[in-house]
């Protein structure tokens, strides 16, 4: 109980950082988006109003700093439309006209009236000379402007500025600004409850990794104790009686070296698991005819079912070749028709077929032995699964057989499926790209 709550603690401390992770990821991809795209709006937005104000002051300049084409003087009515558009300024630019005391010299041209409430008490700022700047007079209303020194040394004028009001593109800009405050919101929500969400799915291989690999600790733990139990106690056994001959102890000697070779049989199929989980078992392909390999792994296991009164027929029609690795297939092989000679009886029959389905090559092996459950199917190639752990203890079964036989099948790119037999027993298909 102790070890299932710690697991819980751990499992919950790894989701929270996966969480927090996947919240930190959303946040900085939607904190850029967020910037990118504001930046592109006050651009657009401002890009036609700071055109304007180059353009004006280069015409009433007679100047062209940035290399642009100069609009007309004179305005020539054979001009296009849009050229003679360019000679007329925004009906929102404003010119002003500062002399070196930072008085403005038209204030009629201004207006009285907005020079009365507006201007009265703005200071001039040489600080950006021919450069757009934003201002805000009264602090209310804003504006882009331009101010440039005075070239025409015969007036009094030592400075233009041009200005142009600009609160319609603040308010869309200020709009967008709450747009984002209020998606930001609604995205830190979304971002929690999604990280949350990406977080049990990323765990949950992770658990089910960790259940597997516990289960798999505690039934390898206990196989391999019982085969120990077993060789020590008939150990302590003999060393109770020094005197007795072999011939007097034989059964508890063959027993424990049926247990020792059983040992050593579970440890081959561990390794051999441990080493497929961690892809680092290499297999070495080559031709091989499929027929002929399989008539030649079957010929044991056929005398062996005719010495136990058992009906072992092969059908091989596939003559064809692939490329396999033929240890691993010739461990394949054996392990079905180890399984299939160990659950049936005298009577029973078991035959080997090679065909081709689907443009792959199919191996089957069947028989009409005990057969399995159809509630058992689902699990037979888990590891250490048995459907009957008393008869399969009887019989040498250890559960890991059918595990390899799948994981040699998917290193070659094949499959394998397990069917009940048509009247009883049961039916391994394994099929294996051409």
């Amino acid at each position: 109980m102790v070890k299932v709550m710690f697991n819980k603690q751990i499992f919950k401390k790894q989701q929270l950082k996966f969480m927090l992770y996947n919240l930190l990821a959303f946040t900085v991809i939607f904190t850029v988006f967020s910037i990118i795209i504001l930046g592109q709006v006050q651009n657009t937005l401002f890009s036609k109003t700071d055109g304007e104000l180059w353009s004006f002051k280069e015409m009433i300049t007679d100047t062209n700093p940035k290399m642009l084409p100069l609009p007309p003087k004179g305005g020539d009515l054979n001009q296009p439309n849009d050229v003679r558009q360019k000679n007329k300024p925004n009906p929102r630019m404003i010119v002003i006209h500062w002399d070196r005391g930072g008085n403005i010299l038209n204030k009629d041209e201004v207006g009285t009236t907005f020079y009365e409430n507006y201007l009265v008490d703005y200071k001039l700022d040489t600080t950006h000379i021919d450069k757009i700047t934003t201002t805000k007079i009264s602090e209310l209303y804003q504006f882009r402007y331009i101010l440039f020194e005075d070239r025409d040394e015969q007036n009094e004028t030592a400075y233009t500025q041009l200005m142009i009001n600009v609160d319609a593109e603040q308010t869309i800009i200020s709009n967008f600004e709450k747009l984002i405050i209020i998606c930001s919101a609604i995205f830190i929500v979304l971002s929690i409850s999604a990280s949350y969400l990406l977080s049990r799915k990323m765990m949950k291989p992770i658990i089910l990794s960790w259940n597997k690999q516990a289960e798999f600790v505690e039934n390898a733990s206990h196989e391999l104790r019982t085969p120990l139990t077993i060789i020590q106690n008939k150990l302590e056994l003999l060393l109770t009686a020094p005197q007795d001959k072999i011939s007097d102890r034989f059964e508890n000697i063959a027993q424990s070296l049926s247990e020792t070779r059983r040992l050593s049989k579970l440890t081959s199929d561990l390794l051999t698991l441990a080493r497929a989980d961690s892809a680092e078992t290499q297999i070495v392909k080559q031709s091989i005819d499929v027929d002929t390999f399989i008539q030649k792994v079957c010929t044991p296991y056929k005398e062996i079912a005719e010495s136990q009164e058992k009906h072992f027929s092969l059908e091989c029609k596939t003559p064809l070749t692939i490329e396999a690795d033929d240890t691993r297939l010739h461990q394949l092989l054996v392990i079905l028709l180890d399984n299939a000679l160990k659950y049936t009886g005298e009577n029973d029959s078991i035959r080997v077929k090679t065909y081709v389905e689907d443009q792959k090559v199919v191996i089957e092996v069947s028989d009409t032995g005990i057969g399995i459950k159809e509630e058992s199917i689902p699990h037979i190639f888990d590891r250490f699964y048995r459907e009957d752990k008393a008869r399969t203890r009887e019989t040498g079964g250890m559960g890991l057989g059918l595990s390899i036989a799948q994981w040699i099948a998917s290193i070659h790119d094949g499959t394998i499926h397990v069917r009940s037999n048509q009247h009883k027993g049961t039916v391994f298909k394994v099929k294996l790209p051409k």
